[in-house]
């Protein structure tokens, strides 16, 4: 079989961690009974562009079990898991091509790999598998019958596609579902994002003023979790209803430029390039941290940087480069301006990552059973999808729910009916 991973004797570490991981994955269990018993993807050929982390080892144990035959890659140079990678070689037979810290050609060469896999339906995170075949692979898209994405950033690209007609097939949009976005977005990357920063710095969140860029719902979690340890929140918006609604959850809101010199940490999240930009930089205070959580690191503009400091960035921490600048201040940059909660620390508990993957595994699903009567353009979950998926985890959590009355239902369903 083959693989490219940093140590296959990491492997039992992987495994075990996997399987710490799953307890708190009953939704991606209860599927894995159904799946492994009807084989939905019995002879389809997947490639999937996932962090590779303990929860999307266990994804691609549930895809096996249902019949797929798959090849697993990187969505990020810094996210993967290398004892992961190694367990899901060893012990699961899938091939792997992922090893963190791996250069950007490794990086692409890698995606390459997972295309001559000829994929049947690929399933992405950022959408660089989906570009690199529309680009430089269309030899492979006469396999494709759909597709999966998972994150913000890959749904904004492939709907930038469907808008020029440039895209090919049909994909699915699991960052669109409410199970995936009200949830893992929201309270798993608020809550990784801050574990990458105090696992790079130990620095106390606590009195610091944090500036996060972009108020969607990863910002949200992110500006939720800081404030909760005790940080002053700034928040900066360029859509005037999502600032408005930032202003009302109690956060200051105001122009980066405005917030550079008084922030201590910037965080950004907006899925846009050059969020924090050579002017910004310019005017931010001594030992500024700095990193992103957004899918790619172009948030930040580190080119900018680096030609501003007098010397090459020196390495003070496993995850912090310190960049010293002429005047004498030192900006602080984590994990190379990528996914600071994938980079420096272990990405989203596996508790959100439960329905997310849920969603992309039956949105898999769907797809081919649905993939003839689709368009060449990006489709959001389908409701039952998403209502399937909350009431396995409420039940998982033993929360019971109201169930509407008979009469209850006429009433809604009612025009005649008021005061």
């Amino acid at each position: 079989m083959k693989h490219h991973v940093k140590d296959l004797e990491l492997a039992p570490s992987g495994r075990l961690r996997m399987e710490w991981a799953e307890r708190e994955m009953p939704v991606l269990r209860q599927l894995q009974a159904r799946l492994e018993e009807e084989q939905p993807f019995k002879g389809i050929r997947m490639s999937a562009c996932l962090h590779v982390t303990t929860e999307t080892g266990n994804l691609a144990r549930v895809l096996a079990a249902g019949g797929a035959d798959l090849v697993l890659v990187a969505s990020n140079p810094l996210s993967t898991q290398d004892d992961v990678a190694a367990a899901l070689v060893s012990y699961y037979e899938i091939p792997v091509y992922a090893v963190k810290g791996e250069d950007n050609a490794t990086y692409y060469e890698h995606i390459h790999a997972a295309l001559d896999h000829k994929p049947h339906l690929t399933m992405d995170d950022g959408a660089d598998l989906v570009s690199i075949l529309h680009k430089d692979r269309r030899e492979a898209l006469g396999n494709i019958i759909g597709g999966t994405e998972e994150t913000t950033t890959g749904v904004i690209r492939l709907r930038a596609m469907a808008k020029e007609g440039a895209l090919e097939y049909p994909i699915i949009a699991v960052n669109d579902a409410l199970t995936k976005h009200l949830f893992d977005n929201r309270y798993g990357t608020g809550q990784s994002t801050m574990d990458g920063v105090i696992r790079a710095t130990n620095v106390l969140i606590a009195g610091k003023t944090v500036v996060v860029a972009g108020y969607g719902w990863c910002s949200r979690g992110i500006a939720m979790r800081a404030q909760g340890m005790g940080a002053n929140v700034i928040v900066t918006e360029v859509d005037a209803l999502k600032a408005l609604e930032a202003v009302m959850d109690g956060y200051r809101v105001m122009p980066m430029l405005e917030a550079a010199p008084i922030g201590d940490i910037f965080i950004t999240a907006t899925g846009d390039i050059n969020v924090v930009d050579r002017h910004h930089f310019d005017v931010m205070k001594d030992n500024a941290i700095v990193c992103n959580s957004g899918h790619f690191n172009v948030e930040l503009n580190l080119l900018a940087l680096a030609e501003m400091a007098k010397e090459p960035p020196r390495r003070i921490r496993p995850f912090v480069e310190q960049y010293h600048l002429p005047d004498g201040r030192t900006i602080n940059i984590l994990a190379d301006g990528r996914l600071v909660n994938l980079a420096a620390a272990e990405g989203h508990p596996s508790a959100v990552m439960d329905m997310s993957f849920a969603n992309q595994a039956l949105s898999a699903e769907y797809m081919l059973a649905h993939a003839s009567e689709l368009e060449k353009t990006v489709y959001s979950v389908p409701e039952a999808i998403d209502q399937a998926i909350a009431q396995i985890k409420l039940e998982a959590m033993g929360v019971k729910i109201d169930v509407l009355t008979e009469e209850q239902q006429r009433y809604l369903a009612s025009w005649q009916e008021g005061t």
